[in-house]
């Protein structure tokens, strides 16, 4: 589900280059106004969107979105203009609302906190996963130029959009809203990991009662995470959506002509490495305990290596540094996810989750389109750049100043900090 999921909120990145700029006569600045504007839809229904999800149950809603986005992603394929894309991308961010969090919610019910971070990990490996695979695939599809009388970027459109109502309609089917009603399970291992689950949310409860949704509102460390991953969503949507044109530059730079698919290959590369590295760190992660350099280490990596990018001087060069930059992202993300949930329980943490998920996405509105607004001032992408990676810098401190202020709180009232052995008990301190 989030492979597609993935591949349908960016596919835009890959037809931008291949006719759609030109034929719906395009700036750079309209281009990422259009690729940003799916966050505005999106914001606005996302905490309601994970309630709902809390209410009604996983298999239901997921599957909900799954099939509106489908519907909406297939209308792409007769997009006439701007405006009309414009609005499609605003309505496939209110589709989409809400499953991203709502899957690290339905996660957290199902998985213990020893065992999150791995899981996590597995579920993460499809994002980069979806450009190592998808940008071949956008290529392929692309190049079936003329089939039902559409040009190839609106039959990429049409392909990618199909497998979500399909996959949809098989989540009703097979997603199960809780431990006690998988009949893959024997009835030992289903008391088991609802025991766990069980002691787990009255752990993170106690002393305190039920956690109602506001207390995330009222939480500062679900605010400095939101800022947090705000960097990190910045440096991956200015990425994700750009760099299928920066590869197009890459031609006058080097003299060559590239085809569509050898662009997609290109597009690919630097995904695969980050979804090994990203396989390996959450790996360190979870056998030696969560610490905050898991987080900021890569965010300082990422901030430091995006704008060297520009001085490579060579395309394989800037391949070489950008992969980088994708490693460090994709290093960080995962362990990311496992902070809000170590100290957020029942509706409490579907806000929390969500919250975090909507404000650090206002990134993913803002990269695209001031990346292209200062492309177009500018010229060039130098400026567009450093951006990324101060916001990916900032994500670093802030971590750090994170992890000493629950240190802090930990030696005064005994509470676990994100730097305290196992993956079981590395989380921010909660309350």
């Amino acid at each position: 589900m989030f492979f597609i999921n993935y591949l349908d909120r960016t596919a835009i990145g890959f037809a931008s280059p291949n006719g759609m700029n030109d034929d719906l006569a395009l700036s750079a600045a309209q281009f990422g106004f259009a690729s940003g504007v799916f966050f505005i839809g999106y914001i606005l229904l996302e905490i309601p969107s994970n309630l709902a999800l809390h209410r009604f149950g996983a298999r239901i809603w997921l599957a909900r979105i799954m099939i509106s986005w489908g519907v909406v992603a297939v209308a792409f394929t007769w997009v006439q203009g701007f405006t009309s894309l414009t609005v499609l991308r605003f309505l496939l961010g209110v589709a989409e609302a809400g499953f991203f969090p709502g899957a690290i919610l339905f996660l957290s019910l199902w998985v213990p906190s020893a065992y999150r971070g791995r899981i996590l990990m597995l579920f993460y490996l499809a994002q980069p996963l979806t450009t190592v695979i998808g940008a071949p695939l956008a290529g392929l599809l692309i190049q079936q130029h003329g089939l039902f009388g559409l040009a190839g970027w609106r039959v990429m459109f049409l392909g990618v959009g199909l497998p979500a109502i399909i996959i949809g309609i098989a989540a009703l089917f097979y997603l199960k809203d809780r431990p006690a009603d998988a009949t893959w399970l024997t009835r030992a291992e289903q008391e088991w990991l609802t025991d766990s689950l069980r002691a787990e949310s009255s752990a993170k409860s106690e002393g305190t009662g039920h956690v109602p949704a506001r207390f995330a509102f009222r939480s500062g460390r679900v605010w400095m995470l939101s800022i947090i991953y705000f960097g990190f969503i910045y440096g991956l949507y200015a990425l994700a959506f750009f760099l299928p044109t920066i590869i197009e530059g890459f031609q006058d730079q080097s003299g060559q002509s590239f085809g569509v698919l050898a662009k997609g290959l290109i597009t690919a590369i630097p995904y695969l490495p980050a979804a090994v590295v990203m396989y390996f760190w959450s790996r360190h992660a979870s056998r030696n305990g969560l610490k905050s350099w898991h987080i900021a280490v890569p965010a300082l990596v990422g901030g430091v290596s995006i704008p060297l990018a520009l001085y490579a001087g060579s395309p394989a060069l800037t391949i070489a540094v950008i992969t980088v930059t994708a490693c460090a992202i994709f290093a960080a993300l995962p362990n990311f996810w496992t902070l809000p949930t170590q100290f957020l329980t029942g509706a409490a943490a579907a806000a929390g989750v969500a919250l975090i998920n909507t404000l650090g996405n206002l990134g993913g509105f803002s990269a695209p389109y001031i990346t292209g607004a200062v492309h177009d001032w500018t010229g060039g992408y130098e400026a567009p750049m450093f951006l990324v990676g101060f916001f990916m810098l900032l994500s670093a401190l802030l971590m750090v100043v994170l992890a000493r202020s629950a240190r802090a709180r930990g030696a005064e009232g005994g509470e676990p900090t994100v730097d305290e052995g196992a993956e079981g008990r590395s989380s921010v301190a909660p309350g």
